[in-house]
């Protein structure tokens, strides 16, 4: 008897090997991490997808065990992190708190904004409200969790401890410090929105699709994350799952440009480029940095002094001014003062931005703007912005 106590100490009831004990451990927490995706972040801070109230309970259950997180406080926090994003009042920015700091300390952010009631009551609105959300999730945070603890150990013995270590770290260390961290400092932009998120991966695998976070700060509406040809969101896979079983319902995916015959500019046009304006300026971007390689190419033959004030440039030219450090924008007046082509480019996507910027002018007046862009590119003598015009006008 005392040693079969002994047994069920050391391994549990389920006297797992240590490699299903490691396969458990993995499914365990990536189903935490599609409860924060798609719950939290998908459905609630951003209502981009409905979800059956089956898959609303199981998701709260499960983030109350696994977690201890409020849903409400979750979404609050989350969405003054997209109203306040890279300001002093952004709860969790390294651009102005340091990446150290959001890195190591990101758990420790959320503590703290959690606790400023004025953030709740502004942005928590529409959460769920119900008896067991107010007297068992909202109030027993730890008992949860502690919960989640016996569990562990009376699966798999002292070794349990260490899973629900794991458990316990997975969230504070890929979403709060991983994502806010890292998602706001390094990797790959496919659009340059106004605040510094990054994709720090194609394949949104280990943290159900989060990784693409450029792509969704530039359409934070919607349900789907990945938009190249070559990106994965799995967090998208699950919803469309569950789509197909009448657990989910799909309000809002990225806009997707549909192109037609190259005709004059008209309404619809104008409303097309605007809806798709975050792809119409990532493409101009190719085409300045197409334009500046073939102007490094000309100086480097007889202008090497040129050259050579032009070269480091190449990494930020096709960037827009306001996106740029006061040294850079020193330089880029200095490059544009010395090359036609271009200060061409660069007064036109000035003129381009504008035209979704300017809330003050009428929609004709907005037609007007738009005609004579195009109107002027074609006439530049400069074949990448006649051709960039001339997909413009097949935007519809």
């Amino acid at each position: 008897m005392f040693d079969t106590i002994l047994d069920w100490a050391a391994n549990g009831l389920a006297n797992w090997s240590w490699w299903e004990i490691v396969i458990y451990t993995l499914v365990v927490t990536h189903i935490t991490i599609a409860g924060v995706t798609i719950f939290l972040h998908r459905c609630m801070a951003h209502r981009s997808l409905d979800l059956h109230p089956i898959a609303q309970h199981f998701f709260r259950f499960w983030l109350w065990l696994t977690t201890g997180m409020v849903t409400r406080e979750w979404t609050a926090i989350h969405r003054k992190h997209h109203a306040k994003c890279e300001t002093e009042d952004d709860p969790h920015s390294p651009q102005t708190r340091g990446i150290r700091k959001v890195l190591l300390e990101g758990a420790e952010l959320y503590r703290a904004e959690a606790k400023n009631k004025e953030t709740i009551a502004k942005f928590g609105h529409g959460c769920p409200n119900d008896w067991v959300e107010r007297n068992v999730y909202s109030r027993f945070g730890w008992q949860g969790v502690g919960l989640m603890l016996i569990i562990d150990l009376a699966l798999f013995g002292v070794i349990g401890m260490t899973v629900w270590a794991v458990q316990m770290l997975w969230i504070p260390i890929h979403a709060a410090g991983v994502i806010n961290g890292l998602g706001h400092w390094w990797g790959y932009r496919n659009y340059d929105c106004e605040d510094a998120s990054t994709n720090v991966s194609p394949w949104g695998l280990i943290i159900g699709g989060e990784e693409l976070h450029n792509n969704h700060h530039t359409y934070p509406t919607s349900a789907k994350f990945s938009i190249k040809w070559y990106e994965f969101d799995v967090g998208w896979g699950y919803i469309r799952a569950m789509q197909a079983v009448g657990l989910a319902k799909v309000k809002k995916t990225p806009p997707k440009a549909r192109l037609v015959e190259a005709r004059p500019v008209d309404e619809n046009t104008l409303e097309a480029i605007i809806a798709n304006r975050y792809d119409v300026m990532a493409r101009y971007a190719k085409a300045v940095k197409s334009a500046f390689r073939q102007e490094l190419e000309q100086l480097k033959e007889g202008r090497v002094a040129e050259y050579r004030t032009f070269k480091p440039a190449s990494k930020w030219f096709h960037r827009e001014e306001a996106k740029l450090a006061a040294p850079q924008r020193q330089q880029l007046a200095s490059i544009v003062e010395q090359s036609k082509s271009l200060h061409t480019f660069v007064e036109m996507r000035r003129e381009l931005a504008a035209i979704w910027g300017r809330s003050n002018l009428t929609r004709e007046q907005l037609l007007q703007q738009l005609q004579a862009w195009c109107h002027r590119a074609e006439a530049s003598g400069i074949q990448a912005l006649h051709d960039f015009s001339l997909r413009l006008r097949r935007y519809a």
